[in-house]
């Protein structure tokens, strides 16, 4: 029987479904009532979220009160505000101190901390535990500039023993280190008396030279706080680089101190059992 079904199946007309006539040809294929059925459910579906929203405006109780409703603020894009829709909630973020500086950002998102710790340590100097290594720049012109005779003096002391407390009542220090009383403060390159005597004074002596060499000095002491300042600021870009690729460990953490424009932010990670 079934065999005979389908022997009378391939004798029958092949169906095809009715299409558009020849004068809507314009208005493309004709639907059909599938076609109809999803635009239909489409149609409805946003009546009931139409009337959904009406009923929740009537019922709105005019006390009531979110946070989200201070803390957030429309953003509408271009083609939001061609369409004239309404924006996309978004949340304000809060109003703090500019924790990172432009200059700061550009550098952190082109270069890598291995090359701002290079430059950091070529412009300045490493500490080491037990000692602190001058690199060369910095070193060369504290050299040059004879640091140690400067405003800022260094902290160490020179101590002179004495029999009795006469004695350091009646202490001249210009007659014990034999050289003369404006040279007491000179920690460097104190000459003596006999020195003074028999020497003659080597050094620039024209005016015209003078101002040469004191502009010279002042052009090197400006370079010096440059290279310095450098120094820091590449220090604290590294810190703040170290710290976002640090923030990215799983391990629970917990902010002690927030960053600031000269300072990474200080977090607390949990401590782990090493196994």
């Amino acid at each position: 029987m079934s065999s005979f079904r389908k022997a009378l199946k391939s004798q029958q007309r092949n169906h095809h479904e009715r299409s558009q006539p020849g004068f809507r040809k314009t208005l493309g294929l004709l639907e059909k009532k599938k076609d109809y059925k999803l635009r239909a459910d489409d149609y409805h579906k946003k009546q009931n979220t139409l009337a959904a929203l009406r009923k929740k405006a009537l019922e709105k109780n005019p006390d009531e009160f979110y946070f989200k409703m201070i803390n957030s603020k429309l953003e509408a894009s271009l083609s939001i505000l061609i369409a004239r829709l309404d924006g996309v909630h978004v949340m304000k973020k809060p109003k703090e101190e500019v924790e990172v500086t432009e200059e700061q950002k550009k550098v952190m998102r082109t270069q890598d901390i291995r090359y701002v710790e290079m430059k950091r340590v070529a412009e300045a100097k490493l500490a080491l535990p037990l000692n602190l290594i001058y690199f060369q720049k910095i070193e060369r012109l504290k050299g040059e500039l004879h640091l140690l005779d400067a405003e800022s003096k260094p902290k160490n002391k020179h101590t002179f023993f004495v029999d009795s407390k006469k004695e350091v009542q009646k202490f001249d220090l210009a007659s014990h280190l034999d050289t003369a009383p404006e040279l007491v403060d000179r920690v460097y390159n104190r000459p003596t008396l006999k020195t003074l005597e028999t020497k003659s004074i080597q050094g620039a002596v024209e005016p015209r030279r003078i101002k040469s060499l004191a502009r010279q000095r002042k052009h090197q002491y400006t370079i010096l706080s440059q290279r310095i300042d450098r120094e820091k600021k590449m220090f604290v870009i590294s810190q703040k680089i170290q710290t976002r690729k640090d923030l990215q460990d799983k391990t629970k953490k917990v902010k002690v101190k927030k960053e600031t424009p000269n300072a990474a932010a200080i977090y607390k990670f949990e401590a782990k059992r090493k196994r």
